[in-house]
């Protein structure tokens, strides 16, 4: 899954698509200007797709609210999720913001939102996802994360829990570097609930996590650990849906090793969709790493074989 450049179409997206076969894009404040403007753009990208054979593209978005939200005015504008967590009616709340982020993005094209955040974040402890998150107990976080994923996806908008394993300890920003949650395997048996209750309720995806948990994985971060993407995530928890990573382009990735290593390495732990959210070469790049991983690594075509699979299905319905 790729980012594009500016508000309109342009060559690079185009070369991706018919000749690279990339079908997945994600959308920034930089692709949006207007409604007209996006279903556009939307558009255009679903047009390119079926004229290389493609099926229909899977464009997603970051619009949980409040500090990340890349849609505004005259978009609907929600305060973050910890505000409407913590409202008189959580449940009323969240149903509205469900409902309504999704016809709005419907209406646009976008069926793909990167939300709800399922991180569980105590209040006044520093920690860099506290807004973000539904709150510091796990119970009421899954309650109100399943609210958020059943009534977007009523209504055609695929959701995606994030981030997997749980991101809510973590106080460095894996945008900037790699964060290590250094709590027990117990402690972290907490962090799950909200996931586990999300594999029930049907949620489309989830998003993996950019961090060291030293108790479930002490050598790999969760993006690139079969532990927790495999025994985890698909074994213990059952869940049977796409596994996509958070951006690769972070420095908690970029700064230890290559986009197109850790595309290898994301796939062979468990990840089905790899996102790459700004620069195209590194898509590229990418791309031509995995075609020649796979003619020389039976595991790795095996796992590229898998993903294909869970993401035609999700494209068909």
């Amino acid at each position: 899954m790729a980012g594009i450049p500016g508000p309109g179409p342009d060559d690079s997206t185009s070369q991706l698509i018919h000749r690279y076969g990339v079908n997945g894009f994600i959308l920034f404040k930089r692709n949006c200007q207007s409604p007209e403007q996006i279903r556009g753009l939307t558009n255009w990208l679903k047009k390119e797709c079926a004229q290389a054979g493609l099926l229909p593209p899977l464009i997603a978005i970051d619009q949980e609210g409040g500090s990340v939200a890349r849609l505004g005015p005259p978009f609907t504008t929600f305060a973050a999720a910890r505000y409407l967590a913590e409202s008189t009616e959580p449940e009323a709340a969240l149903t509205e913001y469900a409902t309504t982020c999704a016809r709005e993005l419907n209406e646009v094209g976008i069926n793909l939102n990167f939300a709800p955040v399922l991180d569980i974040s105590p209040n006044g402890k520093g920690l860099f996802m506290e807004e973000r998150s539904l709150g510091g107990d796990p119970e009421i976080v899954a309650r109100l994360g399943s609210i958020v994923i059943k009534k977007m996806q009523e209504q055609g908008l695929a959701a995606c829990g994030k981030h997997f394993p749980g991101l809510g300890r973590a106080v460095p920003d894996p945008h900037i570097t790699l964060p290590t949650i250094a709590a027990s395997a117990g402690e972290l048996e907490e962090d799950l609930i909200p996931f586990a209750e999300a594999v029930r309720t049907g949620v489309a995806m989830i998003m993996t996590s950019h961090t060291l948990y030293p108790a479930l994985d002490p050598d790999n971060q969760a993006t690139f650990s079969p532990r927790v993407l495999t025994d985890i995530l698909r074994v213990r928890l059952g869940f049977a849906g796409i596994i996509v990573t958070d951006d690769l382009e972070m420095g908690a990735v970029e700064n230890d090793c290559d986009t197109a290593e850790a595309t290898t390495a994301a796939l062979l732990a468990g990840a089905d969709l790899l996102l790459v959210c700004h620069d195209h070469a590194k898509v590229t790049r990418s791309i031509k790493a995995i075609a020649e991983g796979r003619t020389e690594d039976a595991r790795l075509s095996r796992r590229v074989g898998e993903s294909l699979v869970r993401l035609e299905n999700r494209k068909k319905i």
